[in-house]
């Protein structure tokens, strides 16, 4: 079945300023390697609906989707905190985002597709419950998630986090849900530096230090993700794609390059296809080094349409 390119224009009209690594044309850089590579012809192009309240309420507030739409600026920008803005079309673009994890959610558990990458902006895996921060408004991952469990009755689903950064706002909104299994490595100590000292079983998220090996990342992968994974056996299968831990993204200090995350992709769709009848979705993340991010996301991209 085919794979899902799932992105809206709104995306690319979220800006937080010229200065900022968070930028539009993180989504050209994704957009041209896979023209170029010749990836793009495996892909069904989607426009992303946008997401409704009912979507977004189950893991945010109301209080906190009531203050962002009271702050978008009518010009300008207006910061939520020194790396988080927003400006006249943040808010289109953050419901954007989280409703192309609906839309793909929707095609594959009506088998129209198998996988799908949401290539859309503002990322999300920060984002808390009423908090917006890291670059993140709504955390998109999540919202998915919970409309899996919550429309198709769905007992067990899989959340996978290679960012350098952890994901905080996922693992607050589903830490202590047997329902959700959390899998992630990131740079330790580093932003957001919210990290449970003593973590939810369901959480297998494991903080790794500045210059960790490719190889090290792997064996983590294998040796720890794995078996977890397996023994828990998803249904459905979510990645948070973030590509900032790429040697050349100086946003981090990990060492990985386009292989280690086609590797890392063929492990979950080989589980996804052993244990989820091949569900997944995978959203974008991080990734700052334009080149890095475009062709690390087509290594991603590329197991999923072929693999």
């Amino acid at each position: 079945m085919e794979t899902l390119y799932i992105t809206h224009p709104a995306c690319r009209l979220h800006e937080m300023g010229n200065w900022h690594p968070e930028c539009p044309q993180r989504l050209d850089a994704i957009n041209d390697q896979l023209l170029a590579s010749g990836v793009m012809s495996l892909l069904t192009e989607e426009q992303a609906p946008l997401a409704r309240d009912a979507d977004i309420l189950r893991v945010h507030t109301f209080e906190y989707l009531a203050q962002l739409r009271a702050s978008l600026p009518a010009e300008g920008y207006l910061a939520i905190d020194p790396d988080t803005l927003m400006n006249p079309h943040t808010l289109e673009a953050a419901m954007a985002a989280a409703g192309s994890g609906i839309a793909a959610v929707d095609a594959i558990m009506e088998k129209k597709s198998q996988t799908a990458f949401c290539s859309v902006r503002p990322p999300g895996h920060h984002a808390r419950p009423g908090v917006a921060m890291g670059f993140c408004f709504f955390n998109n991952i999540a919202i998915a998630a919970a409309y899996a469990v919550e429309r198709y009755g769905l007992e067990r689903v899989a959340i996978i986090d290679f960012d350098v950064h952890h994901g905080n706002g996922t693992e607050e909104m589903f830490s202590g849900d047997p329902r959700v299994l959390m899998c992630s490595f990131f740079q330790h100590p580093f932003f957001p530096n919210i990290r449970q000292e003593d973590p939810a079983e369901n959480m297998v998220n494991i903080p790794v230090q500045a210059y960790t090996q490719a190889d090290d990342l792997r064996q983590l992968v294998s040796d720890i993700w794995m078996p977890r994974l397996d023994a828990f056996n998803p249904e459905f299968i979510f990645i948070s794609a973030g590509f900032d831990g790429h040697r050349e993204d100086d946003m981090g200090q990990l060492s990985l390059v386009e292989s280690d995350y086609a590797w890392i992709t063929e492990q979950i769709v080989i589980l996804a296809k052993r244990s989820a009848q091949g569900r997944i979705v995978s959203f974008l993340e991080g990734g700052y080094n334009l080149s890095a991010l475009g062709r690390s996301a087509v290594a991603h991209i590329k197991v999923l349409a072929t693999l």
